[in-house]
Parts: C-alpha cells; structure tokens; sequence
C-alpha cells in the first residue's frame, strides 16, 4: 500500500478558530430559523438553550448573561470541532485528502456524539427521541454542512491546498 507523506509544517491555528466561527454563526442562525423567532428574544433563547447544557432549567432566567455564556460554550465547542477535526488528518490523511465526502462523514459523526453522547450527559435533562423524523433530517444536513467545512478549514490550517 503507498500512502502520501507531507513535509511536516506547522498547524494555522487560526482557521480553526475561523471555522469556528463561522460554523457557530451558521448553527445559531439554522436554529432560529427552524426553532426560535428571528428576534433579539429569539437569539437570545438559542444560547440560553445551549447553556442549559452546564445550568439546567435556570439557564432560562438568567437573561443576557447566560445567552452570553451559551454563546461562548457554543464557539467553544466549533472551535474545538475544527480542532479535532485537525488532529485526526494526522492519524486519517483521507479525511483531509478528501474534504468533502470525509467532512459529510464527520458531520454525521459530530450528530452523533452530540446527540447521543454530549447532551445526555449534560443537564439538557432529554434523552434522543426519534419523534421528529423531519428534524433530524435537517439536523443531519446542517451537521454534514459543518462537518464540511471542518474539514475544509483544517485542510488549510494543515496547509494541504
């Protein structure tokens, strides 16, 4: 079996925060459009939900200053979505070699974990429910569009094209 080696450089941290970035925006504004209202309340529930995964129920009552702390867990863990995503084209060169079918592939992985791994184990207090079949469909699309692009960012912060 040949398999390609790549000079050693060093890893551009910054894409995976700019992917980041852009994948939380892009996750925020998915959810408003299919969850909550296009309102400053609106946005501001998005994050109270997602801080809800370390504060409960309170999360709801603590207003501007727990959307803040949602909005930061949630590019967070974008971030860390990219920088993982970067740390395994060290072990799996195909995931970078081959951004997109591989970035489609780890979105279903990223759907997975935080599905049924991340929240269960967070105070979201709800277990997975297939009750919604339409909604899973669009969250696996949106997360496969995320994986997509963690793959695509950590390819350029490998600097592999």
């Amino acid at each position: 079996m040949i398999t390609a080696t790549y000079p050693r450089r060093s890893i551009d941290w910054k894409q995976a925060v700019y992917g980041g970035l852009l994948i939380a925006v892009a996750d925020a504004l998915f959810a408003i459009a299919v969850w909550f209202e296009w309102t400053a309340k609106g946005l501001t529930q998005v994050f109270q939900s997602i801080a809800v995964g370390v504060l409960g129920k309170a999360s709801y009552e603590g207003g501007t200053a727990t959307a803040l702390l949602g909005a930061g867990l949630h590019v967070a863990m974008a971030i860390s979505f990219v920088a993982i995503c970067i740390a395994l084209g060290f072990r799996f060169r195909l995931l970078l070699e081959k951004p997109v079918i591989s970035g489609l592939l780890y979105g279903i992985g990223l759907y997975i974990v935080m599905n049924f791994v991340v929240m269960p184990l967070s105070r979201v207090d709800a277990s997975p429910s297939f009750k919604h079949l339409d909604w899973i469909a669009m969250s696996l699309i949106a997360h496969m569009a995320f994986g997509v692009m963690c793959t695509l960012f950590a390819r350029r912060a490998r600097r592999m094209g």
